[in-house]
């Protein structure tokens, strides 16, 4: 057998399907258009449609290397051989066209003639009622039957999940010979060790599972094979791993430089290196894909993997951010062939360095909690699931890291229990989030919704429109009448009036016939489609079935008009200026301003920002006209368009472009072209969450009104500091060293007031065995005048445990400092502060040498202190 690189068996694969007549597909993304699956876990995922009859294929035959994320095994990823979180899958797919009596003869020429696998070692499973499959391998193959295996549907029965494409599938196995194998007498095919590895699944599609778990015949009979890229590396390049393939080895190489310790030395350093080098894979791609780290989700996942590859480098001795040193061996090796990696390598390195960083902040903390928690443990082994959460909820340490680093240490985690706890804050959160709601208004709408359908929305073209009053709500009750004065709730037949909906506020405006008004102060959805305009009524009365004139405020209209259609242009800017891993996450539009949330790793610099302005205003100047098309979801991708992630969408879908620039699934009122949109100014830039940053900007009139108040600050400031414009900053600066210094005067004055009261502290120290206890309260002082009162009286006496207290108007801080002698007695400053704090109604905690706490009753400081001496005294047990 010939040795070949991983890069070489993947395009020998691809090569060899496409002489088949298939089409190779470049990999698709790890998120998939599936809302069922978290991520791409197999090469069949994007072509589900396809098997499902749902979407009609443009070829009969495809061929992928699909790169997959799974993470239902992370704990074994580096213990084994071959569990990983990223891999490549090799695969050839046909929709309807070639089946069973064309996959398994391919199968095995790519394996045995392509690829040169000795034949005797093949073989292969069938499930256990498929004749055909075993007959095949059997006759047109010529396998032997001694090496055909009839298994279960737990092992020859595949499906993408519990609903979905599923069918009999057939495994090739490769028998990789006895010094592989577990050495049990009966080890056969279908043992879990690895003498006999599964390299190819042939997977059948010949059925649909619903939600009632019934199979289902789909309309044509597919197939579906999947083959790990990495597995059959392994199996040529003749290694006991995937981790010793060429695959992996450059990266476990540089790995190992930066750790500086080597592959294969110790269980511990190797699988450390493993883990790293896979991890280091998964993210890269994940990021380079859009993900970005979060709180639940991918995000979620993403930031697991991540913090678990920190940890593991810590455990190597790697303090720093390191992961963004191993990135360009990815790239070098990986980018050729999967382009956004090479595309998107600013921005993988950038949000791995911010979360390791961030993560890395966290980390000691959290290690120094559990390690405490963990050393005052019982013979039961147990941490609770309180702890548990405290470090997920405060430290941002994932359930299964805190458990991985407690089953080093012999300790179980109380999983339940963090559940538990989880639970509590959710329905804490909920109940202070709930809003007022009425079941029977809500049963108005819907009963509504029933009568009269879906309000027709007139908006699009125009801002007035002729239509009559089909009902009438005042305080949640459906009436005939309104009278002066009333607050009203009104469906109409027909509408120009747009509902709330997509970030774009609802219109405002007036509803009129000759013997009353109404103004109508928001428009909404009540339920479904129907819209709902609330107001007021302003004189007259307003009854069912009456003809009214509904028009729309224009000229707010028209502000949001423009808000609205500068932030398709913002969009565009941020994906062109950032990267293809922004995408919209929120937005709010009205007639003053527009916000704009997307997902982005760090704050944006000034010339970001300066870039994303002058690209607006360019586009505005060019005054594009804005095209509206109805259209398929299908076709509106095919021209690129933006759509919200997640979001659902219908049959037809209304695609907004500015043709050459860009183009939006979205339901709102937009400008006729670009140059109606004005000049475009960001006001601010801010992050509103892990991951989404928010940009506020106004538009058109709002604009200038902007740029007036701003001129007029600007000749105020001028005016009260008597220099010219361009001098302001210097002057500033001038002014900012000046209060600087004296406020490095007054502190040094304050200091030498306090030190000064050293000596009578020191006077009045308690004694508590060996050890003198120290307390003081100061008026006014930060920890860091606190710090060093406390270093002064550490430097004077050995044996000691200072506390010391500065109260303020509205708090009280403490920090408590404990020496190496004190501490060798059993003395501890974080347990010490925390139960002192107690008595103040406040928390905190920290080291042993060193800690800090505040609390709120500030009138209970003294109190606080006098207990400091029964405090040490309960921890020494004198």
């Amino acid at each position: 057998m010939i040795y070949r690189s991983g890069g070489e068996l993947r395009e020998l694969f691809l090569s060899y399907f496409e002489g088949k007549g298939s089409r190779r597909y470049p990999s698709f993304s790890l998120r998939p258009e599936d809302p069922t699956i978290l991520f791409t876990i197999a090469g069949m995922v994007p072509f589900k449609p396809f098997f499902l009859g749902i979407r009609t294929p443009e070829v009969k035959r495809a061929t992928t290397s699909q790169k997959c994320v799974r993470t239902n095994d992370i704990d074994n990823v580096g213990r084994t051989a071959r569990h990983h979180t990223f891999f490549e899958m090799l695969g050839n797919f046909s929709f309807g066209d070639y089946f069973k009596k064309d996959a398994i003869p391919w199968a095995w020429e790519f394996l045995t003639d392509r690829i040169g696998l000795d034949p005797d070692r093949l073989y292969a499973t069938v499930y256990l009622d498929d004749d055909e499959a075993a007959d095949l391998w059997h006759q047109a193959v010529g396998l032997p039957q001694s090496r055909i295996s009839r298994l279960g549907a737990d092992d020859n029965f595949w499906a993408v999940g519990p609903v979905g494409p599923c069918g009999p599938c057939s495994e090739i196995l490769y028998d990789q010979g006895p010094d592989f194998s577990c050495g049990r007498p009966d080890c056969a095919p279908g043992c879990s060790c690895d003498r006999y590895l599964e390299i190819w699944n042939l997977v059948f599609m010949q059925y649909n599972r619903n939600e009632a778990g019934e199979l289902i015949p789909l309309p044509k009979k597919n197939i579906d094979t999947g083959m790990g890229l990495e597995r059959l590396s392994s199996v040529v390049q003749r290694v006991r791993t995937d981790f010793e393939t060429d695959l992996f080895s450059p990266l476990i190489q540089a790995a190992a430089t930066v750790t500086g310790v080597s592959y294969g030395v110790s269980p511990r350093e190797t699988m450390a290196l493993r883990v790293i080098a896979d991890h280091l894979r998964a993210v890269s791609f994940m990021i380079a894909d859009g993900i970005l780290p979060a709180n639940e989700g991918r995000g979620y996942v993403l930031r697991r993997l991540l913090r678990r590859a920190v940890r593991f480098g810590r455990l190597l001795g790697v303090s720093r951010p390191f992961l963004g040193d191993l990135l360009p061996v990815l790239v070098e090796h990986m980018g050729g062939v999967y382009g956004e990696l090479r595309a998107n390598r600013s921005a993988v390195e950038q949000v791995m360095e911010l979360e390791e960083r961030r993560f890395g902040r966290t980390l000691e903390q959290g290690c120094a909690l559990l390690e405490e928690a963990t050393r005052s443990l019982g013979t039961e082994r147990i941490l609770s699931g309180d702890v548990a959460f405290e470090l997920y909820d405060t430290f941002g340490f994932p359930p299964e890291l805190t458990r991985e680093i407690c089953e080093e240490q012999q300790v179980t985690v109380d999983l339940q229990g963090f559940k538990d706890a989880m639970d509590r804050q959710k329905e804490r959160a909920r109940a202070s989030s709930k809003q007022r709601s009425s079941s029977l208004r809500g049963n108005v709408y819907t009963e509504m919704l029933n009568e009269f359908g879906k309000t027709p929305f007139l908006g699009y073209d125009q801002e007035s429109a002729e239509t009559s009053v089909l009902a009438l709500l005042k305080d949640g009750e459906r009436v005939t009448e309104a009278n002066e004065g009333d607050e009203v709730e009104i469906v109409l037949a027909e509408t120009p009036f747009y509902a709330e909906r997509g970030g774009q506020l609802g219109d405002t405006g007036e509803i009129r016939h000759p013997g009353a008004s109404v103004i109508v102060m928001n428009t909404t959805y009540g339920a479904g489609e129907l819209v709902i305009h609330r107001g007021k009524v302003d004189s007259g009365a307003l009854a069912v079935g009456g003809g009214v004139v509904a028009a729309v405020d224009g000229n707010r209209r028209r502000g949001i008009r423009r808000h609205h259609s500068a932030t398709h242009l913002i969009h565009e800017a941020l994906v062109r200026r950032l990267g293809v891993h922004v995408r919209q996450a929120g937005s709010l539009v009205s007639d003053e301003s527009l916000r704009f949330d997307f997902t982005h790793f760090e704050p944006l610099r000034i010339d970001d920002m300066e870039a994303i302005e002058l690209f607006v205003n360019e586009e505005v100047m060019r005054n594009t006209p804005v095209t509206v098309e109805i259209t398929t979801l299908d076709k509106a991708r095919d021209k690129g368009a933006k759509a919200l992630f997640d979001e659902k969408y219908g049959d037809e879908v209304r695609l907004v472009a500015m043709p050459g620039t860009c183009a939006e699934l979205c339901g709102g009122t937009h400008v006729g072209a670009t140059g109606e949109i004005g000049a475009v100014k960001i006001l601010r830039e801010e992050g509103i969450g892990a991951g989404v940053r928010r940009l506020t900007a106004v538009a058109g009139i709002s604009a200038l009104r902007h740029h007036q108040d701003l001129s007029r600050s600007v000749h105020h400031l001028r005016s009260m500091l008597n220099v010219e414009v361009e001098e302001l900053p210097l002057r500033v600066e001038g002014l900012q060293e000046e209060i600087k210094h004296l406020s490095r005067a007054l502190g040094e004055a304050r200091l030498r007031g306090f030190i000064a009261a050293v000596p009578s502290l020191m006077e009045k120290a308690v004694t508590v065995g060996a050890l003198s206890v120290i307390t003081g309260a100061f008026d006014e002082a930060e920890a860091d005048l606190l710090l060093q009162v406390g270093d002064r009286i550490k430097r004077s006496l050995s044996g000691v445990v200072v506390v010391l207290a500065g109260r303020f108007a509205d708090r009280v801080q403490f920090v408590a400092m404990a020496d190496a002698e004190a501490q060798a007695q059993g003395a501890h400053a974080g347990r010490i502060v925390k139960e002192t704090v107690a008595r103040t109604g406040g928390g905190g905690g920290g080291k042993a040498d060193l800690a800090q706490a505040g609390g709120k009753q500030v009138e209970r400081t003294s109190e606080a202190l006098e207990a400091v001496p029964g405090i040490v005294m309960a921890l020494l047990g004198a």
